[in-house]
């Protein structure tokens, strides 16, 4: 990894950023649900700055960029590298390009997410091998803020879950599959490269994790199976289907917004409430509350205008090899987040999954 000075701590001064703008910044996974959703906002709010979208668009899309984009009244005005993530990231590659643009902030959202994929040296290797090590370094090195996507899959199944308790940042660990252990071994590579930069005296890089919980929202239609409950629901009773759930429906997760997401995501760059006085770490991204799936379907019925026994929900059993990694239970404890990074949740799900439903009746 990259050696830094002790003059490089992550955090340039006020004169700096001044000097700097308009700002640059890098979104990996750019052309994908939530990292379209980031690029277009970085956009709304600062008109002037240079988005750097690198995404292999391997399940992403240039049209997630353009809808994220017009939803917010802009145009895209970046540039796209079509390559994979691994692949910018290798040593020769990050290393230039950060010090040839020098970005005010690298948002790391590029990722194999399918938690079904059983090819595991793949996903470990996507997610988790010597190209984010790479960016770590890279990063650091040249004094630059650095945000990654994790993910509430991290948790598994912690003993919160059996009590219905919000999952505090030491319960992760013991991931349900193998996407939630590329997540973690990220978390792991992060925490090492920090600790070892602290025992060599420099100061704290600024990198901050956010453990994901269950998005939804405008931008996720081209994801497929790994849609937002809400979103295959409202679909489903959009094409005249009864919604299906697994028996009985109370199933519980933390359901987030995605504009709630992408605030919290740039606040971890210092683009938020608490600006640039926000502690680096590892964080929870939920609406810290748990929503049944049951409390999803209604609320997908109600935004959608459904009628009572008009395409009522259908349950049926969960097949037991899905059963083998299913999270029943999930809830962000989101203390440490407002004491980190100084962000609440704005959205309450119900309302949000309402409101998403009828905006999608009415596209």
């Amino acid at each position: 990894m990259a050696k830094r000075g002790a003059k490089s701590n992550g955090r340039p001064s006020s004169a700096r950023r001044k000097a700097a703008t308009p700002r640059r910044y890098i979104v990996t996974g750019g052309a994908g649900f939530i990292g379209s959703n980031l690029a277009a906002e970085l956009i709304r709010r600062e008109p002037d700055c240079h988005v750097t979208i690198v995404d292999d668009f391997s399940s992403g899309s240039w049209a997630n960029i353009t809808e994220a984009c017009e939803r917010r009244g802009v145009a895209f005005t970046g540039e796209v590298l079509p390559v994979s993530t691994r692949a910018w990231a290798l040593p020769w590659g990050v290393d230039d390009f950060v010090d040839q643009t020098k970005p005010f902030a690298v948002f790391h959202l590029g990722a194999t997410t399918d938690t079904t994929v059983t090819d595991q040296a793949a996903m470990i290797e996507n997610n988790a091998g010597p190209s984010w090590g790479a960016m770590l370094g890279a990063c650091a090195e040249a004094g630059i803020r650095l945000v990654y996507a994790s993910s509430a899959a991290t948790y598994g199944t912690p003993p919160q879950t059996a009590r219905r308790e919000a999952f505090a940042l030491e319960a992760a660990g013991n991931p349900n599959n193998v996407y939630g252990f590329s997540k973690w071994l990220m978390e792991n590579t992060h925490r090492a490269f920090v600790a070892e930069e602290a025992m060599r005296g420099e100061p704290a890089p600024w990198i901050v994790g956010l453990r994901y919980f269950n998005v939804f929202g405008p931008g996720e239609s081209r994801k497929g199976k790994m849609a937002s409950m809400a979103y295959q629901l409202a679909t489903q009773a959009l094409a005249g289907k009864r919604p299906r759930l697994f028996k009985h429906g109370e199933q519980a997760r933390d359901q987030v917004h995605v504009d709630d997401v992408v605030d919290c995501t740039l606040a971890g760059a210092g683009l938020g409430p608490a600006g640039d006085k926000i502690r680096p770490g590892v964080y929870n991204l939920g609406s810290g509350k748990a929503t049944t799936f049951n409390d999803v379907a209604r609320a997908v019925r109600e935004g959608l205008g459904l009628r009572s026994g008009e395409l009522e929900v259908e349950y049926f059993d969960m097949p037991e090899n899905v059963r083998a990694f299913y999270q029943d239970f999930t809830l962000a404890d989101m203390s440490e987040t407002k004491r980190g990074l100084g962000w609440v949740p704005m959205r309450e799900p119900v309302e949000a999954v309402r409101g998403y439903a009828g905006w999608m009746k009415q596209r």
